[in-house]
């Protein structure tokens, strides 16, 4: 159906649906405060590319030849061409994380690698369904809980679906209070949820602070060469916050820099937007599966924690393992609130601060390990 305006314009229904997906992110932004800063100009930019014969967008016009548009210029420049908004968010997110917490209880690292498993299967079942092995590994990576690494590795791999994949990716990562007590719960018994764990932090040398970042970085590089750019640039952001002589370029890489990114990344990303590539079965599909990531990723990190809890005489929280995602912080407030409704002395916050900041380099890894393998399977 097209409905003319003036005789002249054709706006379809999809447009229209289009026009009330941006409204809807935009009130969840406004009213709900869900990831504001990615999902208000995500939304917006939604209505922009999806208003008839937009100028905002590449056109040929007659007399005139062919117009660039702005936020199609800013696609191909800052994403498609080098990727380059998605790394440079990465620097201001490695300046905002302490990895005091997980480098004063190094096992917390293995939390971060278990809860990536809803990656894997995720595109194992993408697969399953249709998807060619490019776009099911680029929805996998929803999993990572993670944005910029969903639209960094979507983009690498040429998927279909950047858009979809960045709205499932920023949406559900705006939706881990709601999602994670759920899929928790679902894993968890009430005595689970009742282990206490002791928190006596072992002193962190700012040496080992220094040298963290780097040897992550290295260790990366060797394992997953393609994993270095991600890596990288949230490690150099990390050792900006570390090194102690660049404390106003540490402030604005975390303040000015992530905010200005993200502003330009959310309204960029809505170039695949357009109602002809995001009004189909395979949205809805994507979402789902999307939902379905995100909760492997925490139900492997609980039943990882219970399984080591086997083995162990001071018992883990399964809950810290669940932490292991990338949501980072909000992850770790989940599991600290969690903690004290089945205890209200029970305050697991630096644990699972400690599982949440593994996850977040875990996350980036297995997009270098994605970005590296699907090439070789093409």
């Amino acid at each position: 159906m097209e409905f003319l305006y003036e005789g002249i314009i054709q706006i379809t229904w999809q447009q229209i649906l289009m026009w009330l997906i941006g409204a809807t992110l935009i009130y969840l932004a406004i009213s709900k405060e869900l990831e504001p800063s990615l999902l208000l100009p995500m939304g917006f930019g939604a209505i922009l590319v999806n208003i008839p014969m937009s100028g905002v967008l590449n056109q040929t016009l007659e007399g005139i030849g062919e117009v660039k548009g702005i936020i199609d210029w800013l696609f191909e420049v800052g994403i498609e061409a080098s990727e380059m908004m998605p790394l440079l968010l990465f620097i201001g997110i490695g300046a905002m994380i302490d990895f005091g917490p997980l480098l004063s209880n190094p096992r917390l690292l293995l939390f971060g690698a278990a809860a990536q498993f809803g990656i894997f299967a995720t595109i194992t079942v993408a697969a399953f369904l249709g998807f060619n092995i490019q776009d099911a590994a680029s929805i996998g990576i929803i999993g990572a809980a993670d944005g910029p690494t969903s639209i960094l590795v979507s983009q690498v791999l040429k998927s279909n679906y950047i858009g979809q994949i960045a709205v499932a990716a920023y949406s559900y990562m705006a939706l881990v209070p709601i999602i994670q007590p759920f899929a928790i719960k679902m894993c968890t018994t009430e005595k689970d949820r009742k282990i206490k764990m002791k928190y006596n932090p072992k002193s962190v040398s700012r040496m080992t602070r220094l040298l963290f970042p780097i040897v992550v970085t290295i260790i990366a590089g060797l394992v997953a060469p393609a994993s270095i750019s991600l890596v990288g640039f949230l490690m150099f952001g990390n050792l900006i916050r570390e090194c102690g002589v660049l404390r106003s370029l540490s402030e604005t890489a975390q303040k000015d820099l992530v905010n200005l990114i993200t502003l330009l990344l959310g309204i960029t990303i809505s170039a695949s937007m357009r109602a002809e590539q995001f009004v189909t079965l395979d949205t809805l599909l994507i979402m789902g599966l999307g939902l379905l990531a995100f909760v492997f990723d925490t139900v492997a990190g609980a039943l990882f924690a219970k399984f080591l809890n086997l083995f162990l005489k001071e018992k883990i929280n399964p809950m810290v393992g669940s932490a292991g995602i990338s949501a980072f912080p909000m992850s770790s407030r989940v599991i600290q609130k969690l903690g004290l409704e089945a205890d209200s002395q029970n305050h697991l916050l630096m644990h699972a601060v400690g599982a949440n900041v593994s996850g977040q380099i875990a996350s980036v890894i297995a997009g270098g390990v994605i970005i590296g393998l699907v090439p070789g399977l093409m």
